[in-house]
């Protein structure tokens, strides 16, 4: 948490999932059976398998961009980008969730359509439940990490997060002057506007004649 509340994220569990999706498909999602020609484990449609890499290399990626994005996000002053990582990070994440969510539901079909005669010694059998398992629970993830970015962009609008309110503020192009008259026909100008005026006197002309004192008369 940094000094304007922004929480971090942990992207690590989801980059972790990603490692065991595509691992699993990549190792032991193929099958040889009587030819050299490479079938899925998943109904012997390639689309399933190859889905699941895509999505799996795509979101390992991903994690590591905003896991980096994370740690520096703290550093960064610039208003606009601050605002531009939250956003790219909940659209990735509500992305990447809906993927994860079409990716479950196509290889748990595909995996359900599965006979076993097309499996001979249940051959990725293992393989096909762990990639199953780890697509769902990458779906829960990534909508956390969704939730979690919109409550940050929601929190940051109102902790000046995105404002430049949190900044000092700029000092103006400069006060204006007050001129304050004094008794000589003068003007004293000041910078301050809450500066009280300079005690003046009202003299009476009359008084400033000096009066010559009458010699006595003898």
């Amino acid at each position: 948490e940094d000094s304007v509340g922004y929480h971090k994220p942990c992207h690590m569990f989801p980059q972790v999932f990603s490692i065991v999706v595509f691992s699993c498909i990549v190792n032991e999602g193929y099958i040889n059976i009587g030819s050299e020609r490479l079938l899925c484990v998943f109904n012997n449609n390639a689309d399933a398998c190859n889905y699941g890499i895509t999505v799996g290399v795509a979101c390992f990626l991903g994690s590591i961009c905003f896991l980096i994005l994370d740690v520096y996000f703290p550093t960064i002053s610039n208003v606009r980008d601050r605002r531009r990582a939250v956003l790219l990070d909940l659209g990735f994440s509500g992305l990447a969730s809906f993927l994860w969510f079409v990716g479950f539901c196509f290889l748990a079909n595909q995996w359900q359509a599965t006979s076993p005669d097309e499996l001979p010694l249940a051959q990725g059998s293992d393989a096909a439940r762990a990639t199953i398992a780890f697509c769902f629970f990458s779906i829960l993830t990534w909508a956390v990490l969704t939730l979690s970015a919109l409550r940050r962009f929601l929190a940051g609008s109102h902790a000046n997060l995105f404002t430049w309110q949190h900044l000092d503020p700029t000092p103006s192009n400069g006060a204006r002057a007050t001129p304050y008259p004094i008794a000589n026909g003068a003007t004293i100008v000041t910078t301050n506007p809450y500066q009280a005026p300079p005690f003046t006197e009202t003299l009476d002309p009359q008084k400033l004649t000096q009066q010559r004192p009458m010699a006595p008369a003898f």
